[in-house]
C-alpha cells in the first residue's frame, strides 16, 4: 500500500465519520429502546396487582361454580 492509497482511505474514513445520514436511525434506536424500557419497568409494577386481582377473580368464580353444583336453589 503506497502513500496514495493509505491518503485515499482516510480520506474516504474522514468523509464516513462526517456523514451524518445514519443519525436519525441511531436516534429512532435510542427512542425504540427508551420506550421498550419504560414499558418493562411499568408492566413490573403493574404485573403484581394484575396478578392478585385474577387470583381474587378465579377464586370468586370457583365459589360460585361449586354453590351453582351442590345447591339447586340460589342461596350462596
Amino acid at each position: 500500500m503506497n502513500a496514495l492509497e493509505g491518503n485515499k482511505t482516510m480520506t474516504k474514513f474522514s468523509a464516513f465519520l462526517k456523514d451524518e445520514a445514519g443519525a436519525v436511525t441511531v436516534d429512532w434506536v435510542v427512542l425504540t429502546a427508551a420506550i421498550v424500557g419504560l414499558g418493562l419497568l411499568v408492566f413490573s409494577f403493574v404485573r403484581p396487582a394484575v396478578s392478585n386481582l385474577a387470583s381474587g377473580i378465579g377464586d370468586k368464580l370457583g365459589d360460585a361454580k361449586e354453590c351453582m353444583l351442590t345447591n339447586d336453589t340460589i342461596t350462596c
